[in-house]
């Protein structure tokens, strides 16, 4: 799988990690199952896994994975904090300390929830070294505006957005930027949370065309044949899935032609 420089953030990563939202909040009996998902992935190549309180117990369920899998050390660990308060806050960074074995390689503030409140002790901690990059997300189009201000603050390292042939307004205003300053982009949604996958192309040609196997396959390489992208996370609970959807993080890259096409079909 290629990887990429995450901006100037001294991290480098492969281009397909692994999402977990509304797929690792699972009950302790069901745990196997993110292991497995888990192992898939990285066995293929992914190395970022991306998370957050929001997601129930996603961010436990998957650490215990990590550590099972024996792949901590190699995994590039993203998370969020999701508090109206600091205090709120900084306790939901101890337990990701706990699940994550005392470090977070992404710490990024979930949907600008009281930013500035919290960007002043994620700084501190990072400083300290138990975070090594700091971002921030937000999952409308509406409010990458607010988060292009965040961006021109120079107090965080990488955004996460949605980026797939349906939600593009950040190639408006987000990824020319977050190129000029050095930020790490990780794009978020690219199946518009599974809306995308259905209908698949019935015509085998489109497919050949393009060169993938599956239309998830064509949707992670349409986000990913943008440059200014570092890394997509596709989220699923199939081990399958997770090998597929890492197959897609290997060159080459749809040129304009084919990313046409890709829309086209997305558009409907």
């Amino acid at each position: 799988m290629e990887s990429r420089e995450f901006g100037a953030t001294g991290l480098r990563v492969p281009v397909v990690g692994l999402g977990t939202w509304n797929v690792f909040d699972l009950p302790p009996r069901k745990e196997d199952l993110a292991g497995s998902v888990v192992g898939a992935a990285f066995g293929a190549g992914t190395r970022l896994v991306d998370s957050s309180p929001m997601y129930g117990r996603a961010q436990r369920v998957v650490g215990r994975a990590l550590d099972v899998a024996g792949v901590r050390d190699e995994a590039v660990v993203a998370t969020k904090i999701w508090a109206r308060s600091v205090e709120e806050g900084r306790a939901q960074m101890e337990e990701q300390l706990g699940f994550f074995g005392g470090r977070i390689d992404i710490e990024q503030v979930h949907n600008l929830v009281a930013l500035r409140e919290h960007l002043e002790w994620l700084e501190r901690e990072r400083d300290e070294g138990r975070i090594k990059v700091l971002g921030a997300t937000h999952y409308r189009q509406d409010a990458l505006e607010e988060l292009v201000t965040v961006m021109r603050s120079g107090r965080i390292g990488c955004v996460q957005i949605p980026y797939n042939p349906i939600e593009r307004r950040c190639e408006q205003i987000v990824l020319p930027l977050a190129q000029e300053l050095g930020l790490g982009v990780i794009a978020m949604r690219p199946f518009a949370e599974g809306g995308l996958l259905r209908p698949v192309p019935s015509d085998e040609s489109v497919l050949r065309a393009l060169g993938v196997g599956t239309w998830a396959q064509a949707l992670l390489k349409w986000t990913l044949s943008d440059p200014r992208v570092h890394v997509t996370i596709p989220a699923t609970s199939s081990a399958d899935h997770a090998i597929a959807n890492a197959a897609a993080g290997e060159p080459p890259w749809f040129d304009q032609e084919q990313r046409a096409l890709v829309e086209r079909f997305a558009a409907g």
